[in-house]
């Protein structure tokens, strides 16, 4: 059984056991593709947060970084933007009548990530109504499913995006800063959102077993210091750029039991940047990375380059080749920042490459 068959099992079933009593079922019918609709066991009748023994159900509050979100009513109908949001109701269950279409990482072009197109055939659901945002947020298009609250728990909506969506559904938008929003914390919100707040928590416990499970195979990563270099422009070398502790790719090392380079965790104290770049003149400053990540190519080609500047080699863990470098915008690359679905997809093939890497620190 794959990962995200596992998680599948596992969220049903915390669904089906906060619907018990009830033969209510709600369904998502795409207003805009012939009617199609997907049954969930999320129950009008289930006893949560916000629906009490007598079934009647509570308004949610929601206070974001733009705005208040208050959802009067159960939402029967959840749209999302931007990215990963769809992933929560997906996760548990729900099928969104719309979601944004992938635009990085999509290998076959269809506008949906695999981990998503295998959720989708696990529930028996069409695909929903894609939103293109290659241009930004299509209003029209989300306006034209109808829905009841709009998740973006994960976006980098602006004040004026908020306040135009939120004309048509209640929107829950990040809670701090955009694109800052970690994996438990998208889950918390988006969950809450739908009025599946316990179901939410199930998804992250069993999501955080999958990782303990995951690294217990790979105890040599353990207290690695690693440093997500982001991309590296082979043909400018001058600097090493990298991301830094507010991003969610870093955060993820500290779950696997890995530790934030101390350059990297130094750079990122009081700074609200996601991304800074250090010059290969001061290179001595990432002599204590264990392991470098990056997006790059996985044929060795990068590395090479790297190991023959004059500079950049003089990086130790360039020059024992302690590196995961991921192919340009491949599923694998996407995943480097988890997400509800895309952490079961990638999760055994991301550690053991970092296992990898920490078998050179030597």
């Amino acid at each position: 059984m794959s990962p995200v068959r596992t998680l599948a099992v596992i969220s049903a079933a915390a669904i089906a056991l906060a619907a018990c009593g009830s033969d209510d079922v709600a369904s998502n019918a795409d207003a805009t593709s012939g009617g199609s609709s997907t049954e969930t066991t999320n129950s009008p009748g289930s006893t949560d947060a916000t629906t009490g023994s007598d079934g009647q159900w509570t308004p949610i509050t929601i206070e974001t970084a733009l705005g208040t979100a208050i959802i009067e009513e159960k939402p029967e109908r959840v749209a999302t933007v931007n990215w990963a949001n769809h992933e929560v109701p997906l996760a548990l269950g729900v099928v969104p009548v719309g979601m944004a279409a992938a635009n990085f990482g999509d290998d076959d072009g269809d506008g949906v990530l695999p981990w998503v197109t295998e959720r989708l055939e696990e529930l028996g659901a069409d695909v929903p109504v894609l939103f293109d945002e290659t241009d930004g947020i299509d209003f029209e298009a989300v306006a034209d499913t109808n829905p009841d609250v709009i998740l973006a728990a994960y976006s980098g909506l602006t004040q004026e995006d908020f306040d135009t969506l939120s004309e048509i559904a209640p929107v829950v938008a990040y809670p701090v800063a955009a694109w800052a929003t970690p994996w438990r914390e998208i889950i918390e919100l988006n969950s809450e959102a739908m009025g599946m707040a316990d179901e939410g928590d199930a998804l992250i416990a069993d999501l955080e077993q999958q990782i303990a499970d995951a690294v217990a195979e790979y105890p040599q990563i353990q207290g690695m210091q690693v440093m997500f270099a982001g991309h590296l422009d082979p043909t400018d070398l001058s600097e090493v750029g990298f991301y830094t502790s507010n991003d969610t790719r870093v955060q993820f090392f500290e779950d696997l039991g890995m530790e934030i380079a101390d350059v990297v965790a130094e750079a990122s104290a009081g700074s609200d940047k996601f991304s800074m770049a250090q010059s290969t003149e001061q290179i001595q400053v990432f002599d204590d990375v264990d392991i470098i990540v990056g997006y790059g190519d996985e044929t060795g080609e990068l590395l090479a380059t790297l190991q023959a500047d004059p500079l950049a080699s003089k990086i130790p863990a360039l020059q024992r080749g302690s590196v995961v470098f991921f192919s340009g915008s491949t599923p694998l690359a996407t995943a480097a920042n988890p997400t509800p679905l895309s952490l079961s997809f990638v999760l055994a093939d991301y550690v053991a490459m970092l296992a990898d890497a920490a078998d050179r620190v030597g």
